[in-house]
């Protein structure tokens, strides 16, 4: 397959290295953010989910009808809603948006954020939990007769979905995690596995531990593997990592307002191996870079890739290698960074996987 390119859907300009400007929801930002991600090659924008943030379904709608060829990738929690109610709302927004949507589920990785909603689920329940609602909200979107669910989770009789996803058979699932419960979840439910930036090495073997899981619950075909990033890009290397220090200064002197909004050391697996990766070191491989992520206290997607576009480019290519194919890229000035990256690094990425497709049509 091709590789594809996720940015965020970002609905305010603020980030780790400045506090927004204006409204958490501020409509037009949201909009030019969209729109510059669609004019400079990306494929998808992510509507991440937060407790106190804005609706990202409704953002998603919003961005929809605006504009007709970005694809959206929403991201949900299943304590917020029941999976029947779920596979409605996204089955419309599939329609709204004419078949442009993914679902990324959240299974949740801190009990303290999680009860903010009123999630009091331990872990590795949440992860049962996750795995019975995706089940569910497939056969939802997919069942053409009234069905029943008595599972550990969830309870319901002869319901049936009139809404279909404009994408058939359905929409793509989206999933990720660093555990062996996500692995577990994830490894049987999704289409894509998301997996945040780490060394080859140990990303390899991440990688491995999904395609075990997968083939443990039976599947003979291997979830698509996404990898996120921080690209801190500079016309040359010396000005990138001249850049890259600046960005980790303002992180920084913004103090403990960035670091991880739930106190003490992250529960999540994610979190944790991003701290473990820091202590080793600041830099692995061609490009990647965990200052980032050590000064904010491993908080999601932190790690960065840093160079000239060439060389991160190249860097992205090495973890193609490997068998991501979706990279998920995130700057600190949104849309300026966004509309860089999307025209001087995807161009280069999307050419080098042309040229190999051409030598070797059955590599990819």
């Amino acid at each position: 397959m091709p590789v594809e390119f996720l940015g965020i859907g970002a609905t305010n300009d603020g980030s780790e290295t400045h506090p927004r400007s204006g409204p958490v929801f501020d409509k037009q930002y949201t909009l030019e953010a969209a729109r510059a991600h669609e004019d400079s090659g990306w494929d998808r924008v992510l509507y991440a989910y937060g407790s106190s943030s804005p609706d990202p379904g409704q953002a998603a709608a919003f961005v929809a009808s605006k504009l007709d060829r970005l694809q959206l990738l929403l991201a949900h929690r299943p304590n917020v809603s029941y999976p029947t109610f779920a596979a409605k709302e996204f089955a419309t927004l599939d329609q709204i948006s004419d078949g442009r949507l993914t679902v990324h589920f959240i299974t949740g990785g801190s009990d303290q954020e999680q009860r903010r909603e009123g999630d009091t689920l331990t872990k590795d329940e949440r992860y049962s939990r996750t795995r019975e609602y995706i089940q569910i909200v497939k056969r939802a979107w997919t069942e053409t007769e009234p069905f029943d669910h008595h599972g550990q989770h969830y309870q319901f009789d002869d319901f049936s979905l009139d809404v279909r996803p404009v994408q058939q058979p359905r929409p793509r699932v989206s999933f990720g995690g660093s555990s062996a419960a996500a692995y577990s979840a994830g490894g049987a439910e999704a289409d894509i596995y998301a997996l945040w930036g780490e060394p080859l090495a140990s990303t390899k073997e991440q990688i491995a531990s999904v395609y075990a899981a997968a083939r443990a619950a039976g599947r003979t075909s291997m979830p698509v593997l996404q990898v996120a990033f921080r690209p801190i890009l500079g016309p040359t290397e010396s000005s990138a990592w001249d850049k890259a220090e600046a960005i980790v200064d303002r992180i920084a002197s913004r103090g403990p307002f960035v670091r991880r909004r739930v106190p003490g050391a992250p529960q999540n697996a994610g979190s944790q191996r991003l701290i473990a990766i820091a202590e080793q070191g600041d830099r692995f491989d061609r490009a990647l870079w965990t200052r980032t992520a050590a000064v904010t206290g491993g908080a999601g997607n932190s790690n960065a890739l840093v160079g000239t576009p060439e060389t991160v480019a190249a860097a992205l290519l090495d973890y193609y290698d490997l068998g991501v194919r979706i990279f998920s890229a995130r700057g600190y000035d949104t849309i300026a960074d966004a509309v860089e990256f999307g025209e001087q690094v995807i161009p280069l990425v999307r050419a080098e996987v042309a040229r190999r497709e051409r030598l070797d049509p059955h590599a990819a």
